[in-house]
């Protein structure tokens, strides 16, 4: 298996993983086939999105792979009025990343990032290795520590 950026920031910062991969196309695959093809818990696996808000800043959400972000709540998370997610063209330029390879880990700007409350109880925390068909697994606490990131209640009820 090829190492990416995420996983040699991780190894720099002394933090252990497992690495997993999923057969793919060319395409992203919904984050739910995701975690079937890893056969784990989609609770577990967390999809990162990227959003613009009412001030101009971008703002990381990362959320379960089933769930769907709250807006109102995402915004209310960053002091923002309101946030909106960025078009999928915009995505690479801006992060490095392209849709389904987007990792909360290594982007080209670390922007403020807010994880779903819920990773702060898991055991264990699976993200985007920073390429369509590898995620990694590891403790979410550390992930959370590594990219300076807060924790709310962030998806729709």
């Amino acid at each position: 298996m090829e190492k990416t950026n995420v996983m040699r920031i991780l190894e720099q910062h002394g933090i252990s993983y497992t690495p997993h991969s999923y057969p793919h196309g060319k395409e992203a695959v919904d984050g739910v086939q995701v975690a079937q093809m890893l056969g784990q818990n989609p609770e577990y696996v967390y999809k990162t999105l990227v959003a613009r808000g009412k001030s101009g800043g971008f703002f990381v959400f990362d959320i379960p792979v089933a769930e769907e972000l709250d807006l109102k709540k995402a915004a209310k998370a960053v002091g923002e009025k309101a946030v909106e997610l960025i078009p999928v063209k915009d995505l690479l330029p801006l992060t490095g990343y392209v849709r389904g390879g987007c990792s909360p880990i290594g982007m080209k700007k670390q922007f403020p990032t807010v994880f779903h409350e819920i990773a702060e109880i898991l055991p264990t925390i699976i993200v985007s290795a920073g390429k369509i068909g590898l995620q990694i697994e590891c403790d979410p606490d550390e992930l959370i520590a590594l990219v300076g990131a807060s924790t709310a209640d962030l998806i729709k009820a």
